[in-house]
């Protein structure tokens, strides 16, 4: 939001007197002299409370307005640009100009000692950060606005934002923690908001789902259904997406991609075109990693589509991997490595499990120009950033392929170490002894 320069609160007075039509002495009054107002109007006088108070009277506006320009406090109109760098962020697609915005506002609210604004503004600073895939930076400012006494009911996109910031950076207990923390206060302060349960028990299966706690993961999940039986679609939709991810990673693809579908089904009735696209990429995931290219091309259009010329960059790297699968299928291996080598600029240092899927695509574009030295040294970044991710299925499927190029290119003993990695990511992918999820 633009601002003027501020109008001069002598100018402002003979504006009005003005434009009503009113001769200084016609505006004079009890207290308030002509040759008071005159002073004011030249600017060698500050107006006293009740001078303000008076002329604001005669004038027909507010105190408020005379001596600032604004019918607005000094905080609402803080809370007014505040709500217009939350916009420019979130509508606008300026992170840059939000960051700018925002860091103002804070500086300005601190020194005011406008604590409401000045945490509203740190949060802003979090989000910007977590925009400009810097989840360090993210943490730390939306840490300082949890630790100021910000409630997962008033702010939850900011807990989540917290929660994918720690998984980012490695801090995967602290994420769980402090999801498990949100629904403890839901469950305390605001046991009937069913659809703020559902999301954040969510995120936390999704944050059990990459420690590889799949009995926990499940467990919130069954919770979260039983709260559930008459949520809106958003919530079940939430549900049905974590129910689809986590049956993937524990095996049960059939059961993952009914999930996936559901999801679809429902968001294709609220007409939601960006968690329909990103639903559209979850089922084409599912059914890449079980070899199903040629049925992922048709939710991959669909997501193209839908997210538009500025998606999300997480969600154009994964729709670049998935594209990347196809042309793999379709043995075109340039634009299987076009379409990698995007996803991976995109993700840049952040997201390893998503990481790993692209430098698994790129392994697999390089193998089909017979780039054996290219696709062994992009195979073992897929399964170290795999194994980061707790992704431990996918790094068994990667490694097996890893093996099949090397035997192919008569690497037999390197063949053999991948095949042991294999092994051993299909023995951590095993799941701890529970009951899966129903259908």
């Amino acid at each position: 939001m633009s601002r003027r320069e501020p109008e001069p609160i002598g100018v402002r007075l003979r504006r009005l007197r003005f434009e009503r039509g009113l001769s200084q002495r016609e505006l004079a009054g009890p207290g308030v002299s002509y040759a008071y107002i005159s002073r004011i109007e030249a600017g060698t006088r500050r107006p006293s409370v009740k001078a303000l108070r008076t002329l604001a009277r005669t004038l027909g506006v507010s105190p408020e307005y005379l001596e600032t320009g604004s019918e607005l406090r000094e905080v609402d109109e803080r809370e007014l640009r505040l709500a217009d760098a939350e916009l420019q962020l979130r509508i606008g697609g300026e992170p840059e100009a939000a960051n700018e915005a925002f860091a103002a506002l804070a500086r300005e609210a601190h020194d005011a000692g406008d604590a409401t604004s000045a945490v509203r503004a740190e949060i802003g600073l979090g989000q910007v950060a977590a925009e400009l895939n810097r989840p360090a930076e993210a943490a730390e400012q939306l840490q300082s606005a949890v630790d100021a006494g910000v409630s997962p009911l008033d702010r939850p996109d900011a807990f989540a934002t917290l929660a994918r910031s720690y998984s980012l950076v490695g801090a995967h207990e602290r994420a769980i923690k402090l999801l498990e923390n949100c629904l403890d206060e839901l469950d305390r302060n605001d046991p009937g908001n069913v659809a703020a349960y559902v999301r954040f028990a969510g995120y936390l299966s999704a944050a059990l789902t990459d420690q590889g706690d799949l009995g926990r993961a499940e467990s919130v999940l069954r919770e979260a259904l039983g709260k559930s039986e008459n949520g809106d679609a958003y919530t079940r939709v939430r549900l049905y997406w974590a129910a689809a991810r986590l049956a993937e990673v524990d095996g049960h693809p059939v059961r993952a991609l009914d999930y996936a579908r559901r999801a679809v089904a429902l968001l294709e009735a609220t007409e939601d075109t960006h968690h329909l696209a990103r639903a559209h990429l979850l089922c084409a995931w599912i059914m890449g990693l079980e070899g199903k290219s040629d049925d992922a091309v048709p939710h991959l259009e669909k997501a193209e589509t839908l997210l538009g010329a500025s998606p999300d960059p997480v969600d154009l790297a994964q729709l670049r991997v998935e594209q990347a699968k196809v042309a793999a299928h379709a043995g075109d291996g340039a634009t299987t490595v076009a379409r990698a080598r995007e996803a991976i600029d995109t993700l840049g240092d952040t997201y390893e499990a998503e990481q790993g899927s692209a430098w698994w695509a790129l392994a697999e574009g390089h193998a089909l120009q017979d780039g054996v030295i290219e696709a062994d040294n992009a195979f073992r970044r897929a399964a170290d950033a795999l194994d980061a991710g707790s992704r431990f299925r996918e790094a068994a499927q990667c490694c097996r392929r890893w093996a099949k190029v090397l035997r192919d290119a008569g690497r037999d003993a390197e063949a053999l170490d991948a095949l042991e990695r294999a092994t051993d990511y299909a023995v951590r992918s095993q799941p701890a002894a529970h009951t899966p999820l129903e259908r």
